[in-house]
């Protein structure tokens, strides 16, 4: 099987996105890489085709246990064989698992870094035959990226100890120059190819206001995007806490994640997010890294980050499937009283000497001017966040951000949406539904007919998601359900030509969808085709 026949077989795309096709060539033949990808723009597929088509095991480095998780899944249902080894199993689950994967049953491996230190682990991994090593997140190799993590440290030395090194593969959403040059040196990269496809994200829209009121703000926001996916991130446990438990008085579905939080109610809130038992998720930055939940149709900063790394790459969780998706910053001067507090208290490090500890701190200062130069500025927020990270030929106006639309800067929210008066409200709503349908230039329009199909095409895909305790996400993508209504398949070979339909899921799933597009039955009778199937 070659490479394009690998993408559409296991992965349902017809051809590649900008950028991959010269990464997957370069690991094929055995060579390092070093590549930068906006998140949703398939880093994944970089390190997944070619695990599929090189002989041996491909082990993936990942700092979190629910994107092993989702990625795994994801995987499974592409008729990939597929495992993670990480704390979330029983010992004896790991042992298993470790068992399992030296018998040759599994292509792909996700690992935390931490378990790359075990003694077992190094043990299975000198007699496995690695044929790849895939670092996730790669910036957390560096004390000069955002999400500086010691355990990522070791990796070097867990390749040494190998008795073939194989070919590696280091990949991140945002790194400056900088920090890809400290990833390559601290992975030890051998003459890696080095690509940046660039950050920008045309599906995103940016937003930046100083509103009287916060929390009206977040009110008026939220109320307008009728009960979509989003994130809501706050600086502090406090404010999680509180955003939390006033958007559930005002009756939007809500959870709350942050370390303050037990395990246990850390998970739960997780999966309710998950699996949309939770559509919005009120959270620190401690949650999100490599969260690979598709259909997080808007992402609001509650405060200001410190810094534009950690701000886009938060932001950037918002519309991975490519379809439209709202950033929204909620700035106050407050914000950067907080976060230089927190820069000049972070104690995350102790290790480091004092001098190296000032080299941080003066780097840090400067970083939170540029984030506090981005929420007040007065040019195109897009064309901001793309110089900062050094492209320079980039359009002055972006026309589908804040400023660029010419929206105000400082906002006047009075109590909120629950006291305001109902006609101005509604004049105020109907004003931002205008000037939103306006921008959106890769809106769907469908005609009640089409709208329809759409609505059952993902009850379908929930109850498929219920059904085998997964995220609907990890079923299809709101994008592959906007190319079923627009192609409407007649048949098994049209409904493997959808963008995102493989040979496995065309197997799994055609049937039910084709169904519900074809014969017009309601989802619950196409679940009912598939179990006299079975």
């Amino acid at each position: 099987m070659d490479v394009r026949q690998a993408l559409k077989t296991y992965f349902g795309h017809d051809g590649f996105r900008d950028g991959q096709e010269a990464v997957i060539d370069a690991l094929l033949h055995g060579r390092d890489v070093m590549s930068v990808m906006p998140t949703g723009a398939g880093k994944s597929i970089c390190y997944q085709l070619p695990a599929l088509l090189l002989p041996g095991i491909t082990l993936v480095v990942s700092p979190l246990i629910s994107l092993m998780k989702d990625q795994v899944m994801a995987l499974k249902n592409a008729g990939v064989a597929a495992a993670y080894i990480n704390s979330s199993l029983t010992p004896g689950q790991q042992q298993e698992a470790i068992r399992r994967a030296g018998n040759g049953l599994y292509k792909i491996i996700y690992v935390a870094p931490e378990r790359l230190e075990t003694p077992q682990f190094l043990q299975f991994a000198k007699n496995a035959e690695l044929s790849l090593i895939a670092v996730d997140e790669a910036h957390c190799v560096s004390q000069w990226g955002q999400d500086f993590r010691p355990s990522y440290l070791h990796i070097s030395e867990f390749v040494k100890a190998l008795p073939k090194r194989p070919p590696m593969g280091a990949f991140t959403a945002t790194a400056t120059k900088m920090v890809r040059q400290d990833i390559m040196k601290m992975l030890e990269l051998c003459d890696p190819l080095c690509t940046t496809t660039g950050y920008n994200r045309p599906n995103l829209h940016f937003s930046s206001i100083k509103p009287s009121n916060k929390l009206a703000a977040l009110y008026d926001f939220l109320s307008d995007l009728h009960d979509q996916c989003g994130i809501v991130y706050c600086s502090t446990r406090k404010n999680v806490t509180e955003v939390c438990a006033q958007l559930k008085l005002a009756g939007f579905s809500a959870t709350r994640y942050h370390a303050g939080l037990t395990d246990e109610e850390r998970r739960k809130n997780q999966e309710d997010f998950r699996f949309d038992r939770a559509k919005i998720m009120v959270a620190t930055n401690a949650f999100g890294m490599g969260i690979d939940k598709s259909d997080v149709r808007f992402v609001v900063h509650y405060n200001m980050p410190k810094d534009i790394e950690s701000y886009y790459q938060e932001a950037g969780r918002a519309g991975r499937d490519g379809e439209a998706a709202e950033c929204l910053l909620l700035y106050s001067g407050q914000d950067v009283i907080t976060a230089r507090w927190m820069i000049e208290h972070n104690d995350e490090n102790p290790e480091l000497d004092e001098d190296r500890k000032e080299e941080l701190l003066k780097r840090d200062l400067e970083r939170l001017k540029q984030m506090t130069f981005y929420a007040n500025s007065k040019r195109c927020l897009r064309q901001f966040i793309l110089n900062y990270f050094g492209e320079t030929n980039v359009p002055a106006h972006c026309g589908h951000c804040s400023v660029c639309e010419g929206e105000a800067f400082e906002v006047d929210c009075g109590e909120g949406r629950r006291t305001r008066p109902e006609r101005v409200r509604e004049e105020a709503m109907l004003e931002k539904r205008i000037a939103k349908e306006a921008r959106k230039a890769v809106d769907y329009h469908y005609t009640s007919w089409e709208a329809a199909l759409y609505e059952n095409l993902k009850e379908l895909r929930s109850l498929l998601a219920a059904q085998r305790h997964a995220p609907a996400y990890t079923i299809f993508s709101d994008a592959s359900l906007h190319d079923m209504v627009d192609k409407r398949p007649k048949n098994m070979d049209a409904f493997l030509d959808i963008s995102g339909v493989g040979k496995s899921k065309q197997e799994k799933f055609g049937p039910a969808f084709l169904a519900v597009i074809r014969d017009g039955k309601e989802p619950n009778a196409a679940m009912e085709l598939m179990e006299d199937a079975r």
